[in-house]
């Protein structure tokens, strides 16, 4: 069986993650103690104990999300004996997840990684006033049904397709208004639902364009390594290992849409079977049954889940 790994990104958060992680494992601890020592902060308190509204900003989501998944990754790696290119053949991330992937596969550091997520959440929140822009969930359309709602709802505003999760899950994101229009056009064209997400930006439009600025100017004084797998890129759906193209890439992802759907059946094509999160949630697991119900999909997010992988 042919596996990849891949990672959750925004949603995923909830205060207790990692914690049990953290009780049960030396190394798990070891990599919540190295993300504080690079924030310079408690960041694992608040994960684990703190403030929900607080765990909720995306300064703090973001770093607090590849946490787990590396506290996760490197206990697996553990447990099982074995290195990541004995584990799987392709990592890949959702948004931020691919942070966590190339961290994962040795691209760059837990450091840098952390540091990078925390200035890719404030530059990302800095990018558009709160209120100003939006995103919704069109739920029972396919991606170029909701392309076409985007386009006619933006009005010389910005609206456009952000995220295309799954077949019949696709997120719009712009200018409120826009994606206000967007949901009212989606309802007359067909769609199951059609709903506004609690996010404090618009994400993955050109809006971020202010954020992947901020990300090229961050990412020019970080040391990128080929990783030890390919990673497969939400901008292109396609596997990526050269340092130069994956600094390119990650700037580009801030204002491109998140091509979930293709990136599983792209690593479907090159023969995995199945997908395995790693980190807070069991999203993109259920993602996958979507996508392709051959596939077979679970999670590791805590020391049941890597008893049961470990065996």
């Amino acid at each position: 069986m042919t596996r990849a790994l891949v990672f959750p990104g925004q949603g995923s958060q909830a205060v207790g993650m990692g914690k049990d992680l953290a009780e049960s494992s030396a190394t798990a601890r070891a990599v919540f103690q190295e993300i504080d020592d690079a924030l310079g902060e408690k960041l694992s308190a608040l994960m684990f104990d703190g403030d929900p509204e607080t765990l909720q900003l995306t300064e703090n989501a973001q770093p607090a999300l590849m946490a787990v998944s590396l506290a996760a990754f490197r206990v697996l790696r553990e447990r099982t004996g074995k290195e990541l290119p004995d584990l799987a053949a392709f990592v890949a991330g959702h948004s931020l997840g691919e942070y966590s992937a190339l961290a994962a596969a040795g691209a760059f550091s837990i450091a840098d990684a952390a540091r990078l997520l925390r200035h890719r959440g404030r530059a990302m929140q800095k990018a558009v006033p709160v209120g100003e822009g939006a995103m919704a969930a069109l739920l029972g359309l396919d991606v170029d049904a909701a392309r076409e709602i985007a386009a006619a709802a933006a009005e010389g505003d910005v609206c456009a397709a952000a995220n295309d999760n799954a077949p019949g899950q696709v997120v719009v994101s712009g200018h409120k208004a826009a994606v206000e229009r967007a949901i009212a056009l989606a309802s007359d064209r067909g769609a199951k639902r059609a709903i506004l997400l609690p996010v404090s930006a618009p994400f993955h439009c050109v809006l971020m364009a202010p954020a992947a600025q901020a990300m090229a100017t961050a990412l020019a004084d970080v040391t990128i390594h080929p990783p030890s797998v390919p990673v497969v890129a939400n901008v292109t759906a396609s596997a990526v290992t050269d340092p130069s193209e994956i600094r390119r890439l990650l700037v580009e992802q801030v204002t491109s849409a998140v091509r979930w759907r293709e990136s599983v059946l792209y690593m479907k094509a090159q023969g995995v079977t199945e997908l395995v999160e790693v980190g807070a949630g069991k999203v993109l697991s259920g993602l996958a049954r979507r996508i392709d119900r051959d596939l077979s999909a679970s999670a590791i997010g805590g020391p049941a889940d890597l008893d049961a992988f470990a065996g």
